[in-house]
């Protein structure tokens, strides 16, 4: 087959290169769904949907549940764009909590007797044959297993095959290099017309209105309370007055994103299958998805697609054609070859089989892989709803629910801050080549082991504080965050330093692989599913901290200032916890939706009056990896409640250290010109001080659970006030540190964090953060989701995050199913090996129906389980580490021991 197709596509390539196929001849799904448009086109409409796609489809249906007048419009005809000629591969199971989620609601949708068939009658166009995910290694396995573990909490059945078992559930698989295998008997395939003709057919039962052939000309927009917002839509049908408009055109979500002057962060390439001619015994296989190849092959019929990810993709950094509908270009075989010869070695009867037909159109691709989901920050009312990778078909379900939620409500019912629109910083996604390099190395990398601690090559120096240079030369290995870089951790006793290289594009398009790169070589050293090489020296910077003092150089946080007439009314109603603490108070709150569910988390610092205006002003300092996201949030709701004050972005004029640890006030008091006692500098508070003649906000803050303060030092003060504090602690035993050891500090001390431990889907409540909000309920003050937590607090928990301490011979590396008395009751949200309690320290929501209360966590006996191994965790309701809070008091005189801990 491969030489013969070789000589074929090479032949076709000639004779027309590169060009576009002019019919859909060949693709084994091009039956296009019958629409006729509604009889008026409307003038007006609460919700417009741009886009008669997977996505477009689900979001007008799941819109039509939420009772909303929304009107869906295609320029051709429904799937017209990149839907058409989806592979429909359905996989249960993802390394990710929120993606199972969003798939799992689709093959609710889907399934035989689901509720798009229950609705509408029609079939869905699934296919449910299962998948088989193939492992040639050891660690691939790990991560089947762990895959299999999260699993049992979601009720998805799956097995682990050795490569006997394997060979009798698929015979014409090759199985001599396989190590073992994950059966998910759930899995299968969807037709894409079948399943759009079926989605739009109950979207319009529901009240949703559909228009082909209706093309989008302009969006027409205004600017009030100095916002730009949607006003309506102009097609070539007439005008549609409306607030709202879904981006849900994939590929051609660019030209949209245009017309209300927002940036669009994905990049359209070639991507392609080919179908097989019929090969006797296939029928009825599962779909194959073997990672270590980067190939999968779907059961078609008596035949087989297949496909993968190849390194070299073929891009079209400048988009695809305006006009282009049912199209297809020529296969590039110098490009596909690379799949087919991998699918050849997994089932070598395709080496003896012809093709029927080859199938290469544009697919979005985005910088990490993910969607993009979400009202955009410049422009109010226009939401993306595209940038799926591949995989709109499975994902549709799920986030056209998230879509529709959004535009209605406001909020997601899950945490979707991984496909958020705005978890990207602008500086990021106005950089083209950002954007190109992220997303070549995204889909190159699709198919590789997630690893917790894993970090790009692509892009990286792009966005660097002044102390980059200085930390690199002591040996700091970065991670980035929003482009930024961050300490992760100090290869101390290294002489390689971890420098980062330009992009090699892995050796693609003629690039030269880098040969020697140790930065490469530290982050492969964390491919790991046990302890890593560095773990001893995360854990001599986490006991510096403990034990004398350590530097961390935080100053990828975001800063803002929030001033105004109103100042105090916004954070009274936006921060769930008491902030009126007069000028000189610091305090650390979350802010909510309206569900009562987790936001942001940050701390706000009354300073200063506006020299300006002489209004209130409020300094905000939020973790950089979602600080953009923060702001968006702050901006809408003092838009949505009309309060008169600013949010203004400080990010670059300030840097930021965090001096933690017992030596930490002997340190301050060395170079400074304040008082740093208990009474005169007492937690939560902040002052203006001199720090060797540099003026530096000084907050006494910790999240690491030490006695420490956060320096806000201007960044042109930045380097000296460093060499400062690093100098004065040298007597001291000062070490720099980095967020890996903040994780494992944090993990410890009990200290949440935000999108891991607290999540838009979780409150403070159930957090087991209670006193951050009880003072605030205690009085008449208003703030966003004060009523989601007193019902709460009325009707009972049903879900409570607790921490658990496991000695295990691996580290827990998040989503390992948590047992109460054998029975599946959760999973692991967080983790990290905890130093100074030497164990595994592993934080999860544990679940009861009927109610969780501190009787029932107590009376239970609790087990974790990582990667199919079984071990018995230690419940505790309190920190693991210093549980009564006495080393932030700066008190070392006692000895600390764990209380109230059950087995």
């Amino acid at each position: 087959m491969l030489r013969a197709l070789r000589t074929r596509l090479r032949l076709r390539r000639a004779l027309s290169p590169r060009c576009l196929s002019s019919t859909a001849e060949g693709v084994p799904h091009s039956d296009r769904p019958v629409h006729e448009n509604a009889s008026q086109f409307p003038t007006e409409a609460d919700v417009v949907v741009i886009g008669g796609g997977s996505i477009g489809n689900s979001t007008l249906y799941h819109l039509g549940k939420l009772g909303v007048n929304a009107v869906l419009l295609e320029k051709d005809q429904l799937t017209a764009g990149t839907t058409w000629h989806s592979a429909g591969l359905v996989w249960s199971l993802r390394p990710s909590d929120i993606d199972t989620l969003v798939i799992g609601h689709t093959l609710d949708l889907v399934k035989e007797g689901g509720e798009i068939e229950r609705l509408t009658g029609m079939d869905c166009g699934f296919n449910n044959n299962g998948g088989l995910f193939i492992a040639n290694n050891k660690e691939r396995l790990d991560e089947y297993k762990r895959l299999q573990t999260l699993g049992k909490y979601f009720n998805i059945d799956t097995h682990v095959l050795s490569p006997e078992e394997t060979k009798k559930l698929y015979p014409l698989m090759n199985v001599d290099d396989v190590y073992g295998t994950l059966y998910s008997p759930a899995d299968g395939c969807l037709d894409p017309s079948t399943y759009v003709s079926a989605l739009s057919k109950a979207a319009t039962m529901l009240g949703g209105r559909i228009y082909t052939d209706t093309s989008v000309q302009a969006i027409s927009t205004e600017e009030t309370r100095g916002r730009k917002r949607v006003t309506g839509i102009q097609t070539n049908r007439g005008f549609i007055k409306t607030e709202k408009v879904v981006n849900c055109t994939g590929a051609w979500a660019p030209y949209i994103s245009e017309m209300v002057g927002v940036d669009c962060p994905l990049i359209p390439f070639r991507h392609a299958y080919v179908v097989t001619e019929n090969i006797p015994g296939v029928e009825n296989m599962p779909n194959v998805r073997d990672h270590d190849l980067s190939v999968y092959l779907r059961l078609q019929g008596n035949g087989l697609s297949i496909g993968g990810y190849e390194p070299w993709p073929d891009m079209l950094p400048q988009g695809v054609a305006k006009d282009f509908a049912f199209g297809l270009y020529e296969l590039d075989w110098d490009t596909f070859a690379f799949n087919v010869e991998h699918c050849a070695i997994r089932v070598p009867a395709i080496n003896e089989t012809g093709i029927k037909s080859t199938v290469c159109g544009p697919e979005s691709f985005t910088p990490d892989h993910k969607p993009l989901l979400g009202e955009t920050l410049g422009c109010r009312g226009f939401y993306q709803g595209c940038g799926f990778n591949s995989s709109g078909i499975m994902l549709a379900g799920g986030s056209g629910r998230e879509l529709a939620n959004m535009v209605v409500t406001g909020q997601t019912s899950i945490d979707m801050f991984s496909y958020d629109v705005n978890r990207y910083h602008p500086d990021c996604t106005k950089d083209d080549s950002w954007i190109l390099e992220r997303s070549h190395e995204a889909y190159a990398k699709n198919y590789a082991m997630i690893f917790i601690h894993d970090e790009n090559l692509a892009k990286r120096d792009m966005r660097t504080d002044v102390l980059h240079d200085k930390l690199l030369s002591k040996g700091c290995v970065f991670q980035q965050r929003q482009g930024f870089e961050r300490p992760g951790w100090f290869a101390v006793d290294s002489i390689n330093q971890p420098e980062k290289k330009p992009y090699d594009w892995y050796g693609a398009y003629g690039n030269v692989k880098h040969e020697k790169y140790s930065y490469r070589d530290y982050l492969e050293e964390d491919y790991t599913f046990g302890y890593p090489r560095q773990f001893d020296q995360i854990g001599r910077e986490s006991n510096a901290c403990r034990e004398r003092a350590a530097l961390f150089n935080m100053s990828y946080f975001g800063k803002f200032y929030l001033s105004g007439p109103d100042a105090q009314a916004a954070v009274d109603y936006l921060c769930c916890s008491n902030v009126r603490k007069g000028p000189g108070g610091t305090v650390y709150t979350n802010m909510l939706n309206k569900n009562g569910g987790s936001e942001t988390d940050l701390t706000v610092s009354h300073i200063e009056p506006c020299p300006e205006t002489g209004h209130d002003r409020f300094y905000i300092a939020a973790g950089g990896g979602s600080s953009y996201r923060d702001m968006c949030h702050i901006l809408n709701v003092i838009d949505d409640k009309g309060f008169n004050c600013t949010l203004t972005d400080h990010s670059a004029d300030f840097g930021m250290l965090s001096l933690q640890g017992p030596r930490s006030r002997d340190i301050l008091e060395k170079i400074c010109d304040a008082d740093f006692s208990n009474k005169a500098f007492p937690f939560s508070s902040h002052k203006l001080v001199k720090v060797a003649g540099h003026e530096v906000r000084a907050m006494r803050l910790t999240f690491v659970g030490e006695l420490g303060w956060e320096l806000h030092v201007p960044t042109e003060s930045l380097s000296a006030v460093y060499d400062a504090v690093m100098e004065a602690g040298e007597e001291f035993g000062i070490a720099d540190a980095g967020y890996r050891a903040i994780d494992a500090l944090s993990s410890e001390k009990g200290y949440k964090h935000w999108h891991e431990d607290v999540r838009p889907d979780t409150t403070p409540l159930e957090a087991g953060m209670a006193w951050l909000v009880n003072p605030k309920l205690k009085t008449d003050t208003d703030f966003l989701g004060r009523d989601a937590l007193v019902a709460q607090k009325k009707n009972g928990l049903k879900q409570r995050l607790v921490c658990f301490k496991v000695k295990s011979p691996v580290p827990m590396v998040t989503l390992e199913a948590i047992y109460r008395n054998d029975e599946v009751c959760g999973y692991i949200r967080r983790t990290a090996f905890g130093y100074s309690v030497d164990c595994n320290v592993a934080w999860g929501y544990v679940e009861n129906p009927a109610g969780v209360t501190l009787d029932w966590l107590r009376a239970g006996s609790y087990k974790v389980e990582c990667m199919g191994e079984v071990y018995d965790a230690e419940m505790t309701l309190a920190a693991p580490f210093d549980p009564k809070n006495l080393r932030v008091k700066g008190d070392y005189s006692e000895t600390i021991n764990q209380q109230d801990t059950v087995r």
